[in-house]
């Protein structure tokens, strides 16, 4: 697991072993690694064993715990909200090397804020905007991104609650959209499933019902020469190509094969030859 091990708790360590195996019992195939955390959680043995009941019973362990690890930061993720996955680290990666002080960065389809909070702690100087429909998404948001320095966190359906001053401005615009076929959603873990909402997960009967909606906009309110960076599945990249080049973004595809990720970043052209920079 990427989550780091954290400080040992004030329960000792003999009921380990007994939390490991209700773990296995359950199917949990990190059982040794998420006992740790569940123990260093929990204050009481009677605080265990209702995080071990709700972690056996299926729940996301992050839903558990009440924080998901990405970039080495916890985000708060509450019961019901997207938790981040780590391949999109790679996102926020591909997005440092392109932000500066003062840049404009909307996460739009923001879930938990991970992606704009995350690209905060480590690009100081940056005016964040974030996103999303989901309410309890944007509670969580709004907590993450007060922590990585401040933002401001927007509820409603992609641009609609943006100010109208963004729109030309944004520098940089990170969409993690949703990207599963509806057909499929039945092919996801439980835990995904189950317990994560599922307008942060369906994409419409290709995946890629979201990602149209976001290109046809993309251009108003990105500044010349702004880009949009979206992760997308192997499989469906080409054709994400094909959306964005037709909403006249220009695509380059990057992949890590560490992370098992691919991102499309679509940059609006420049008003004019210049040095490259990007709008702010």
């Amino acid at each position: 697991m990427a989550v780091p091990l954290p400080p040992p708790s004030s329960l000792s360590a003999a009921p380990f072993p007994g939390v490991v195996a209700r773990l296995r019992a359950a199917g949990c195939v990190f059982a040794e690694d998420e006992a740790r955390l569940l123990l260093a959680a929990a204050a009481t043995p009677a605080a265990l064993d209702g995080l071990v009941e709700r972690r056996a019973g299926g729940l996301p362990l992050e839903h558990v715990l009440g924080w998901a690890e990405f970039r080495g930061l916890r985000m708060a993720v509450d019961p019901g909200v997207f938790v981040p996955r780590r391949r999109t680290e790679f996102l926020v990666e591909r997005a440092a090397l392109l932000a500066r002080p003062g840049t404009v960065v909307v996460d739009l389809c923001c879930g938990s804020g991970a992606l704009g909070a995350a690209l905060a702690t480590v690009c100081e100087g940056i005016e964040l905007h974030a996103a999303d429909i989901d309410p309890a998404a944007v509670r969580c948001a709004r907590r993450n991104v007060a922590a990585a320095g401040g933002g401001t966190v927007h509820e409603g359906d992609l641009y609609a609650p943006l100010p109208a001053a963004l729109r030309g401005r944004v520098g940089l615009l990170l969409a993690n959209v949703p990207y599963v076929p509806t057909e499929e959603m039945g092919l996801l873990p439980p835990e995904a499933r189950v317990h994560e909402a599922r307008v942060a997960l369906d994409g419409g009967a290709d995946g890629l019902d979201v990602l149209r909606r976001v290109t046809a906009g993309a251009r108003d309110w990105l500044a010349p020469g702004g880009h949009l960076l979206f992760e997308t599945s192997t499989r469906q990249t080409a054709r994400a190509v094909a959306v964005v080049t037709a909403d006249g973004l220009t695509p380059r595809v990057y992949r890590s094969e560490e992370l098992y990720a691919t991102v499309v970043t679509a940059t609006r052209p420049a008003l004019s030859v210049g040095d490259g920079s990007i709008g702010g």
